[in-house]
Order: C-alpha cells, then structure tokens, then sequence
C-alpha cells in the first residue's frame, strides 16, 4: 500500500512537472499601455506647453499668431483641451518692453504659486527679444491675479528666449536660448541654478551652440529647450534651424548625477531625433514640451508643426503650426525613441506579443513579424481605425505608410496598400476581442475567417485556428 502510494504520488509529480513545462511562458502587463489621442489638439497654437498639476487639471498655454497676448486653457484630459474654453490672463504692453513679439510662454507651479515664463520684444525694438516672468496668486490660474517680475537677467542683454525650469535631484534649474556675441550664430542653449523662480544664480553654462548641417538651415539656432528624466538620466531636447519645413529636435543627455551645469557632463545627438515626414505630411515638428498621460504611465511628447511644407514669406508670419501630441517610447537601453511625426488623426499604438515581452509586431519589406528593438520605431506602430469592411470591425493602419493596412493573405499576414475592393477590405478587418491567454490583452479574429486570429508562429505572423495553450498565447498582444 505504501509503495503504491509513492508511485501514485511520483506520478502525479512528473504529471505536474510535464504540465509546467509545456505551459506557455507569459510577459507581464505592460508597465506602460497604450494612450491614444486626435491631432491636432490646437489650431494656430504654437510653441505649446502643457502641464499637469497636481489639482486633476492639465494647463495649455501656446504663442498665438497674433504675438500679443498669454492664453491658458484648462480640461481633465488632454483631449478635453482642444475644446477647452481659453483665458488671455495677459497682454503685451501698449509700449515699451513687452510690447512686441510675445512668444513661447510656459507655466509651472513653484512653491505654492503660478509661474509663467514667456519672451517678448520692446515696440521700440521688436527684435530685443528678452525673458519676463509672471507670478500668479490663486489655485486656478485661469482666474489668478497675475504680477509682473521682470526679466530675468544673464550674462549679456541680447536677444534671448524660450525659458524652460525643471528640478533634478532637488535642485531646480533655468534652461534657455541666447545670442553669445562671441559666436557667429542666431542662439546657444544655456543652463543656470536658481535663486528663485525669476533669478538665476551662478554663471550660466553654455551647453550647446549650432554646428551640425542639421542646426544650421535657414539660420543657425538651437533654442526651445525641454527636459525629460528616465533611468538616472536627463534628456533635453532642443529645436535646430529655421522654422520651416527644416525645423527640427535635436537632444542632449547626461546623468542625473553628474554636474549639469558643466558642459561635458552632456552629448549631444549627431543627427534629430525628430524631424519632419513627407509620408505623414507633417513638416517642421519642433519647439516641444513633455507631459504624463491621464493613468500617468506614458511620457507624452507635445509639439508643434504644419501639415504642408511650402510657406509664402516669412514662416513667423504664417500662423498654421498647430498643436499636436504623441507617446514617448523608451528604447532598452533607457533612451527615448520619439519615432516620426504621426499623421492627423487618431495616434496610433505597438502591440507586444503576449509571451515574448520584448517582440512587437512589426513590417519587415511588408511581411508583419514579431522582432525586437524594433528600428525605426514606426514600422512597428499601428493606427487602430474603423474596420474596412465596416461597423463592428477595426482595421490596423500602418503610421508610416498610411493608406497600408496589416491583412491576410493566403493565411499569412502582410502590410499592404489599400486598393478599394471589398476582398482587401475584407482581408485587412478583423474582430477586436479579449486576448485568448489573457483577457487584459488583445486577440484579432479574422472578419473573414471566423475562428482563425493573427498570431505568431516562428516570429511570423499568420490568421490560424488557435487549438492549443501556446497557440492561443501566439494570438495574444498587448497594446501600448
């Protein structure tokens, strides 16, 4: 009896075992799930800052074409702020300093009070383009009583622009665009301590100055700083050349531990990070600011740019940069990938496979794989539209070539035009469900193929009947 009782209980061990094995491996719920939105958020919004307070309130504030005034808009969400009702809480001075070119202002909450930092010429010389500080009273500051606290001054009283303050480590910091009356250029980027949130203290370091072909089109400028800290590391971005279709973000990165205010504690990016993409139409994306989603798991990257490349005259006078958003994706190696400007629209999403954390599904010369560290980031993101063949279904449009839909093929999946008949529309919409191996994932079931969902079988992707454990966790993404 005893015997028999440890072979049955071997047996069901080795049951056990066998049973552990073959089950399929399973990623963890991204940290990070998909946040969509519509661009444009704002027309004729330039310049755009966007803060979330602690209050449950995003702030909006932007350059207005007319250069004349500060407006702010507030909404829950960031999508409510393109309908949000907007404030002009200030306006440009009938003469004198702050009487022309009132551009780039943002907001920030210091110490218990509102701070608007903003840049503006003298209508005696509109190009004597300086810093100004606004301090606000109160807890809405849409309806704050709202003091002037002058310009903040630097090393030389020259054209200068585009203050940015963020902490890091407890210290709180100035970042800006200047003319060094030393260099053969239109502005450097220059980072100071504060003493407080309108005075810098300490000299201020020169961190970057125009050099590369790409800085250098138009005019020679770097200037728009914004920073954003992940992984021990600060990233600032910055926006390189004229502000026409050649605009564009450039970045510089160092440790969060290092000395910021030492110019070698920083590099610089060889080439943009972000720039303007014919394929989307989306022209000259720069002058950007960072937010947090709503479920504050995604950084959000807020810019502005134009949906067509040719401007008659001045670019200053054309007023159609619009304000747009997008997620931030975070490379392995802890560097941020801002991909390509996305089209209008809804943005779209990546979705990584349910058993193999680090794969996504992406085009490869138009065949849809699963791969890793995916490059450029945009081969693997997807518009998740309404479906072709109609109501009920979705269609999964691919952000860098738009018009080129993800779609079956003799039971294979492909990336491939649009051609208008009802058996490509057929073939490139599926059933959006809850993921087979999980239901917080995503399954897509063929809309013409019913039982047989997109799923991935030696990194490939196919439309098959999923029988088994493993073949329903192949068939099971997550969106982010």
């Amino acid at each position: 009896m005893r015997r028999n009782a440890v072979r049955l209980l071997l047996a069901l061990l080795v049951a056990l075992t066998a049973a552990l094995g073959t089950a399929p491996a399973q990623a963890a719920v991204p940290d990070s799930p998909a946040v969509t939105y519509t661009n444009p958020i704002a027309e004729k919004r330039a310049d755009p800052h966007i803060f979330k307070h602690t209050d449950g309130y995003y702030y909006f504030t932007a350059t207005v074409p007319e250069y004349d005034r500060i407006v702010l808009r507030r909404a829950t969400t960031i999508q409510g702020l393109s309908t949000a009702n907007e404030v002009t809480i200030w306006t440009k001075h009938s003469s004198g300093v702050m009487g022309a070119h009132i551009w780039a202002p943002e907001i920030h909450y210091i110490d218990g009070k509102w701070y608007v930092y903003f840049a503006a010429g003298s209508t005696s010389d509109v190009w004597a383009i300086r810093m100004y500080v606004l301090e606000g009273t109160g807890a809405n500051p849409l309806t704050a009583a709202w003091t002037e606290k002058g310009q903040i001054t630097t090393t030389w009283e020259s054209f200068s622009l585009d203050a940015t303050t963020f902490v890091v480590n407890g210290v709180r910091y100035l970042a800006w665009a200047q003319r060094n009356p030393a260099e053969n250029n239109n502005t450097s980027l220059f980072l100071a301590k504060m003493a407080n949130p309108w005075t810098i203290s300490g000299t201020p370091a020169e961190l970057s100055q125009p050099t590369l072909s790409w800085e250098t089109v138009g005019y020679k400028v770097n200037e728009g700083p914004a920073v954003i800290q992940h992984g021990g590391k600060v990233f600032m971005t910055y926006s390189a050349s004229a502000t026409d279709a050649n605009y564009c973000l450039g970045m510089l990165t160092a440790s969060a531990t290092a000395d910021l205010t030492n110019p070698t504690s920083w590099t610089k990016s060889s080439a943009p990070v972000f720039q303007s993409n014919a394929s989307t139409s989306q022209y000259g994306p720069g002058h950007n600011s960072f937010t947090t989603s709503e479920d504050g798991r995604s950084d959000i990257l807020v810019y502005h740019d134009r949906g067509y490349k040719d401007i008659s005259g001045d670019p200053l006078n054309d007023p159609n940069r619009r304000t747009r958003v997008q997620k931030v994706y975070w490379r392995a190696d802890g560097t941020p990938d801002f991909g390509i400007p996305v089209a209008d629209g809804v943005t779209p999403q990546r979705f990584s496979s349910y058993n193999f954390a680090d794969r996504f599904i992406r085009h490869w010369e138009y065949r849809a794989k699963i791969e890793a560290n995916v490059s450029p980031l945009a081969d693997s993101q997807f518009r998740v539209v309404t479906g072709l063949s109609g109501t009920g279904t979705v269609s999964l449009e691919s952000a860098n070539f738009p018009g080129y839909y993800l779609r079956h093929k003799n039971y294979e999946v492909w990336v491939e035009k649009n051609d208008g008949t009802s058996a490509f529309a057929s073939d490139a919409s599926f059933y959006q469900r809850s993921g087979l191996a999980d239901p917080a994932g995503i399954s897509y079931e063929a809309y013409n193929r019913a039982g047989r969902y997109v799923r991935h079988y030696d990194y490939l992707l196919y439309v098959q009947t999923p029988a088994t454990a493993t073949d329903r966790a192949d068939a099971t993404f997550y969106a982010q």
